[in-house]
């Protein structure tokens, strides 16, 4: 029988740059699978801009912590050895590895060029403010402490539509570069008028010279890795029928299992609809419209209608097509997209998102081991831990939802005959203490149930019917299931 698959996000944004990330995941391989994590998430491999970079301000993608440049050979994650080694080890302990790939743009160049531009107004990128005019700025990529190890392709002007820095001035904006065949890339997301550009120099998908380049990168670092899948950072950015061409090209080149979810950070559920259908649902998408439901209902407390938590989200509409989170390393304090799953509901949130029967659910980093930074987090894997061992062993078979008041909802799974001991029930609160009648089946007639959270002490007994009454304490999730032998 195939058992429910749970993803980790291996990372969060305030990692210690100690360079020694990849072997911590090789360390921590047998581990997370064991707890029932069976896929991760890692942060972006590439050399970037410092070495304390988190990879998002990515340099050269053919260095993988190899060669000297930007001022060390490791990344901020560690070298190129350790990484495949830490891939070694999960895929030895049958641990899939999703690589987190950034193609929307390049940062710190090696030398200026001169080109000519104009500079737009940032709030509508349609909007040119004042003449073009000729500007020195930081767009050749020559890579020296690389050379042409395991491609000669460099990077130009030509290659880019936009840059972030006028050198010649020494000012910041947004300047479109111009020239022929030279415009902000169609298909992206229409916020800002259009929102090709988002930082660096930006990646001109108009050029076939860069289409032809990341595809064939993609080759090269799926081999060279030998990863299970991709992670798309900030494809609302990129023209849509090049995420597609790449999906494409990424899965032939991959294999069928070959896994793509991409991040395409809109909470507008019609939006996220029309880029898969624009895509041909190549890939899957988080669920960011889940994500704010859970942020808001974190946030509002008893005021918050837990029968509306899954309204207008994509793991409602596209259940096959959606990635259920409930942080991430731009949602987490203090960063861009800050939008935090608060205490008490943090343990709800990842019941709503580990134990039902649709979506694919992503357990954050920062939420199991921690946060550092301006503002620290403590891990809540105790928390964690035995929603991860429910969903593991317990949470399958035909699904029933009890979602009758606005501050308590549940639901049940009934259990197969292939796993002794599954069936599980669910009760949320988001107000005092409760309980809810639910039915599990007839099958379960005079078992004894626990609460696998310890939220609740006692022990209840099914009845002859199937029905219980199932506690649960104020503002908290209880989880009941079998205890096992």
């Amino acid at each position: 029988m195939k058992k429910n698959h749970t993803m980790m996000q291996y990372f969060e944004w305030h990692l210690e740059a100690d360079g020694a990330h990849w072997n911590r995941l090789k360390e921590m391989a047998s581990m997370l699978k064991e707890k029932g994590i069976d896929s991760v998430w890692i942060p972006p491999a590439a050399k970037s801009e410092t070495p304390d970079d988190n990879g998002y301000g990515v340099y050269d993608l053919y260095d993988l912590g190899e060669f000297d440049q930007k001022g060390s050979i490791p990344t901020k994650y560690g070298t190129k050895e350790e990484l495949l080694e830490a891939i070694a080890a999960c895929h030895e302990n049958d641990v899939c590895v999703y690589a987190d790939v950034v193609m929307n743009h390049k940062a710190a160049a090696d030398e200026k060029e001169t080109f000519e531009v104009v500079r737009v107004n940032e709030e509508n990128r349609h909007e040119d403010i004042g003449e073009p005019f000729e500007m020195e700025g930081w767009t050749k990529f020559t890579f020296p402490g690389r050379g042409d190890t395991h491609s000669d392709f460099k990077w130009n002007h030509t290659h880019f539509n936009g840059t972030d820095y006028n050198a010649t001035d020494d000012e910041e904006g947004i300047f479109r570069i111009l020239g022929e065949d030279k415009a902000w890339n169609e298909n992206v997301a229409d916020e800002f008028g259009n929102y090709d550009f988002l930082m660096f120099a930006n990646y001109d998908y108009n050029n076939p010279e860069v289409k032809e380049e990341m595809i064939s990168w993609s080759q090269w670092f799926t081999d060279t890795l030998g990863v299970d899948g991709f992670r798309l950072d900030a494809i609302k950015h990129i023209n849509y029928d090049f995420v597609k061409e790449f999906a494409e090209q990424a899965m032939e080149h991959g294999g069928e299992d070959f896994y793509i979810v991409g991040e395409f950070w809109l909470s507008d559920l019609k939006e996220c609809q029309a880029f898969l259908d624009n895509v041909d649902y190549k890939i899957d998408l988080f669920d960011v419209s889940l994500h704010f439901n859970l942020h808001n209902a974190s946030n509002a407390g008893a005021d918050y209608d837990l029968r509306e938590i899954f309204d207008d989200t994509l793991v409602q509409s596209h259940p096959m097509h959606a990635v259920t989170f409930v942080d991430n390393h731009d949602s987490q304090p203090e960063e861009s997209l800050e939008s935090w799953v608060e205490e008490p509901f943090k343990q709800s949130a990842y019941a709503l998102i580990l134990l039902r029967e649709d979506g694919y659910p992503c357990v954050f980093y920062g939420d199991y081991f921690g946060i550092n930074g301006p503002a620290p987090e403590e891990g809540k894997a105790e928390e964690i831990d035995p929603l991860l061992y429910v969903r593991k062993n317990k949470a399958y078979g035909e699904q029933e939802d009890y979602f009758a008041e606005a501050n308590l909802i549940g639901w049940v799974r009934r259990g197969i005959e292939e796993m002794k001991g599954s069936g599980c029930a669910v009760v949320i609160s988001n107000e005092g203490d409760n309980s809810l009648t639910m039915n599990v089946g007839e099958e379960h007639a005079g078992e004894a149930w626990v609460d696998y959270t310890r939220n609740c002490k006692d022990e209840i007994i099914i009845e002859e019917d199937g029905t219980a009454s199932f506690p649960v304490m104020g503002e908290s999730v209880s989880v009941w299931a079998t205890p096992d032998e």
